[in-house]
C-alpha cells in the first residue's frame, strides 16, 4: 500500500474573485504535483522522494505560493524556505532566506543528507547550494507580475480583493511508501490550545533569530518559541497572521495578515544580519 496528498497552502481563495478558470488552473496543478509524486511510488521510491518531487512541481509552477510564483517581501523580492523530513529516521532539513535556488525544497533535502545541520539561511545556504550542484537562478526568475501586482496594491492601500491578503501559506506534501515510511511526522509544536480559544489563524510562515529562538505565525498572532519547540511567549495581534521576516537592520520583525502589515521592534535579531 502507497499513497500520498498535496496542499496548495493553507487559508482558502475567496469564491467571490476567483473564476471557474483559475480554479481549474489550480486543480490542474494540484493533480500535475500528485501525480509526479504518485508515478514515483508506483516505481518503487521512498515516500521522501515522492513528496519532493511533488513539492517541485508546486515550486515551478507560478500559481502557488512557492518558488515561482511566490509571494514577495515588501522590498519586491522574493525570499523562499523549506523544510523536510523523513519519518522513518526523524531527519530533517530546512533552508529559508534563499534568492536564487530554483527548488528549495531540493536543497533542504541536501541539508537532511549531506551536512551536519537541520537549517541553513540565506548567503550560506546559498554557498551550501552552490558547491552541492543545486540549480540555481535569478531572483527575477521568481517574480511573477500576478505577485508584483498585489505587493503594490498592498503598499499603496489599494488592496480590496480578499485574494490579495489570505491564502498565502505555502504549499507541502506527505507520503506513504510501500515500506509504510511516511514523511514528515514528528510533532515540533502543539498549538491545538489556541485553535480552540477560536483565534483567527493557523501556523504558517516562520523567521530564526541569531539566538535560536523561532518567530512563527500561529492562532492569533505570532508564537516565540525556543530552538528545542517551547513556547516563550505570543506576540497577540488578533489577525490571522500568515507571516513574519527580520528586516531593516535584523531587529524588526514584519508581520502580514488578511488586512495589515505591521512590524515590531525586537531586543534580538534575525539570522543574516
Amino acid at each position: 500500500m502507497f499513497a500520498i496528498a498535496v496542499h496548495g497552502g493553507a487559508g482558502a481563495l475567496s469564491r467571490r474573485d476567483t473564476s471557474a478558470e483559475q480554479e481549474q488552473a489550480y486543480r490542474a496543478g494540484l493533480s500535475e504535483a500528485l501525480d509526479a509524486g504518485y508515478a514515483m511510488l508506483e516505481r518503487g521510491a521512498a515516500s521522501l522522494d515522492a513528496a519532493i518531487a511533488a513539492v517541485c512541481v508546486l515550486e515551478d509552477n507560478p500559481l502557488f505560493n512557492a518558488g515561482r510564483g511566490a509571494v514577495l517581501t515588501r522590498d519586491g523580492a522574493a525570499e523562499l524556505d523549506a523544510s523536510v523530513m523523513d519519518g522513518r529516521t526523524l531527519k530533517a532539513g530546512a533552508v529559508t532566506g534563499l534568492k536564487h535556488v530554483k527548488n528549495p525544497i531540493a536543497l533542504a533535502r541536501r541539508v537532511m543528507d549531506h551536512s551536519p545541520h537541520v537549517m541553513l539561511v540565506g548567503a550560506g545556504a546559498e554557498e551550501f547550494a552552490r558547491l552541492q550542484g543545486v540549480e540555481l537562478v535569478s531572483n527575477e526568475y521568481f517574480r511573477t507580475e500576478v505577485r508584483q501586482a498585489q505587493l503594490h496594491r498592498l503598499l499603496d492601500g489599494s488592496a480590496e480583493k480578499e485574494n490579495d491578503l489570505v491564502a498565502f501559506g505555502t504549499v507541502g506534501a506527505v507520503a506513504l511508501d510501500a515500506d509504510g515510511n511516511v514523511t514528515g511526522k514528528k510533532l515540533f509544536h502543539d498549538v491545538t490550545d489556541l485553535v480552540g480559544e477560536k483565534s483567527p489563524g493557523l501556523p504558517d510562515g516562520l523567521t530564526v533569530a541569531s539566538d535560536g529562538t523561532i518567530f512563527t505565525s500561529a492562532p492569533g498572532g505570532i508564537l516565540v518559541l525556543s530552538k528545542e519547540g517551547k513556547r516563550l511567549g505570543r506576540i497577540n495581534d488578533g489577525k490571522p497572521t500568515a507571516n513574519c521576516k527580520f528586516g531593516d537592520d535584523g531587529k524588526t520583525l514584519y508581520l502580514t495578515s488578511k488586512d495589515m502589515l505591521a512590524r515590531i521592534r525586537l531586543n534580538v535579531t534575525g539570522v543574516g544580519f
